[in-house]
């Protein structure tokens, strides 16, 4: 099996999955989704392997969904709408993928975690973050919507309506760690390492027992409450992703144009706003 946008490799127990579009920043377009559903395949269907972990090759774990993905100009509106519902619910599959996988998941992240990645790390098990990073899912910027709405039931609902409403990309490794979206936060250097050692903490134990712990812990907030929930918030972000407006029509011309930084400047001079918010830590 040949994968272009990702590294596949076998250690032992352990299987790992390298998101390489380093040139992107590991931005995941479609290509990448696919082989990355391939790979989660192969590892479920090896008996040798008992834990997946993803990380990302060069600078960044992943910038999140790639945002220069476009579909067939000679599409029908309705047509549009049809391609994006089906790409929008193939990528909560894959994010799910990692929620859902029997066996374990580890997530390795340094520097950028952002939208759709930021999702499918914390649909992981484990959560390793080197400092330095940088999380958050800036999707209300573009006019979009989170692909997965797994924040709420992760770092609860106040959290999550301020990371997801201001649209904020710049929490700390620190903060995401006091908030609940990592595990840990360890030096750069040693964050494969680290990983790594929790996978294997992980594998030596009985693998059933395992999985079944997995699972239990997972429908303690499915039964009844968040698998339906994330359907319904999919269903939302579609109407949000297939709505035009006026303001998305000039803000997506000046984005292909200009890029996103003019975007978001444009924006805030039609709210009269100009210059960046100040930060500031809250303690």
């Amino acid at each position: 099996m040949k994968f272009e946008t990702i590294i596949y490799e076998k250690e032992g127990p352990l299987a790992w999955i390298t998101l390489n579009r380093p040139e992107k920043l590991n931005a995941i377009n479609q290509q990448m989704a696919a082989e990355i559903m391939l790979a989660t395949d192969k590892a479920q269907c090896d008996d040798e392997v008992r834990i997946i972990l993803v990380k990302g090759e060069g600078r960044a774990f992943s910038a999140g969904f790639d945002l220069e993905s476009e579909s067939d100009p000679d599409l029908t509106a309705e047509d549009r709408v049809l391609e994006l519902k089906a790409e929008l619910h193939h990528d909560f599959d894959l994010i799910m993928r990692f929620w859902d996988s029997p066996k374990p998941t580890v997530a390795a992240v340094h520097t950028y975690c952002l939208g759709g990645a930021l999702e499918l790390a914390i649909a992981c098990d484990i959560t390793i973050a080197a400092t330095g990073c940088r999380f958050g899912e800036p999707e209300v910027k573009f006019g979009s919507g989170a692909v997965a709405m797994l924040l709420p039931y992760v770092c609860g609902p106040k959290r999550a309506k301020e990371m997801l409403l201001t649209g904020n990309d710049r929490i700390s490794s620190e903060q995401a760690e006091a908030w609940g979206l990592v595990n840990r936060v360890v030096k750069p250097e040693n964050l494969l390492t680290r990983a790594r050692e929790v996978a294997l903490e992980i594998a030596r134990n009985d693998q059933l027992s395992v999985r079944i712990t997995k699972q239990a812990i997972n429908k303690t907030y499915e039964f009844g409450k968040m698998r339906n929930a994330l359907k319904h918030a999919l269903e939302l972000d579609v109407a949000i992703e297939s709505t035009d407006t006026e303001e998305s029509r000039q803000f997506n011309a000046i984005l292909k144009r200009r890029g996103a930084k003019a975007a978001i400047d444009w924006r805030d001079r039609q709210l009269g706003h100009t210059g960046q918010v100040k930060r500031h830590d809250i303690g």
